[in-house]
């Protein structure tokens, strides 16, 4: 009998390392997605990814570090948000660049229809989704529990290990 044909659901576990606005996308659709498909599902957010636990998301995405990244622009006539604009690799330099990046990004999400991270976030509490900070994390860059938000929970490396064992699909992102 296969795993989805038992009694007992399929687990996901994941690990959130990144905290910027484009890494924090990933582990929030796919812990949300198989939580709505009734999976148990289990995210350990260490390093940087440990701020998207915090109240207040404050994501930033970075053209610099992203050079992939397309420039769309939200707004306008559909041939002008149409353009994939070329942005010169100085001019991402340039103080407060990140902040229209990140502006334009959520925009974008928004115009699409896209939930925010803290949307996403919000589901994933109310799916049931295990969200574990990490012990560690928080103790080298001095978070405190009341940092957090009231829906995760505090463990070490050896807590997610113990989740990940009985899962089905474990991803890094």
């Amino acid at each position: 009998m296969s795993k989805t044909e038992s009694d007992t659901p399929n687990r996901l576990a994941l690990i959130a390392s990144k905290g910027t606005l484009d890494w924090a996308y990933p582990p929030f659709i796919l812990a949300t997605a198989a939580g709505a498909m009734g999976w148990e599902v289990g995210v350990f957010f260490t390093f940087y990814g440990l701020t998207l636990l915090k109240h207040d998301i404050e994501a930033e995405v970075s053209p610099l570090g992203n050079p992939a990244m397309p420039m769309k622009m939200p707004f306008g006539p559909e041939g002008f948000q149409n353009i994939n604009w070329s942005i010169p690799q100085a001019a991402m330099s340039i103080p407060g660049f990140n902040s229209v990046a990140t502006g334009l990004m959520k925009q974008t999400f928004k115009n699409k229809g896209v939930a925010a991270v803290g949307e996403l976030r919000d589901t994933a509490v109310e799916l049931g989704v295990d969200l574990i900070a990490c012990q560690m994390t928080m103790d080298v860059f001095g978070f405190k529990r009341e940092d957090f938000i009231s829906g995760c929970q505090i463990g070490g490396a050896a807590t997610f290990l113990e989740y990940a064992a009985g899962a089905e699909v474990s991803l890094f992102v």
